[in-house]
């Protein structure tokens, strides 16, 4: 039974982890997402996902640095306010796990990903009323990829700010129908 979920953005992140000064990893994420999920787990082709990010909304817990990642030597936020995903493919990858290939755009930028998915989870009903289910998501991308390019050399070797990107998705997801309900 096909079934279309709402991203609950207050119960939801997308997280990011990059390499820094080639010794340790920074952390980040951005505070503002929305989307849909189709889900049909008896036809996995008539699934989607279509998701929006807000990219000023980064945080990696130090202002110097988000201020810097707004700007136009990284996501250049008032030039590409928004970071997307749209499904191209859905297909099994075990037992509750999913393949989600899509069209990543950052920077203006669009590049093929895929997303290794657990979910959606068995649904429930919260306090409210509402019927919930949430998924976890990983992918990794190349920031170059995307024209994220900026960087600047260490005196010891190597750069201060590494190339890949480790992406992790936590969606709470809501009933279509019930979403406008959502606490």
């Amino acid at each position: 039974m096909k079934t279309t979920y709402t991203i609950d953005s207050a119960h939801s992140g997308a997280h990011f982890t990059v390499r820094h000064m080639m010794i340790t990893n920074v952390r980040g994420a951005f505070r503002t997402l929305k989307g849909t999920v189709v889900f049909d787990p008896e036809n996995p082709a008539d699934s989607s996902v279509e998701a929006e990010i807000d990219a000023a909304s980064i945080d990696t817990r130090e202002s110097q640095r988000d201020t810097h990642l707004r700007s136009a030597d990284f996501l250049d936020v008032e030039k590409f306010p928004a970071i997307t995903f749209r499904s191209t493919k859905v297909e099994p990858d075990g037992e509750g796990d999913w393949k989600v290939k899509g069209d990543l755009t950052i920077h203006g930028v669009t590049r093929p990903v895929v997303l290794n998915v657990e979910g959606p989870l068995a649904e429930g009903k919260d306090p409210w009323g509402n019927i919930r289910s949430g998924a976890s998501a990983t992918t990794k991308i190349k920031r170059s990829d995307f024209g994220l390019t900026w960087n600047a050399a260490l005196e010891t070797g190597g750069f201060l700010v590494g190339d890949e990107l480790k992406i992790e998705l936590e969606l709470a997801l809501v009933r279509a129908a019930d979403a406008s309900k959502a606490a």
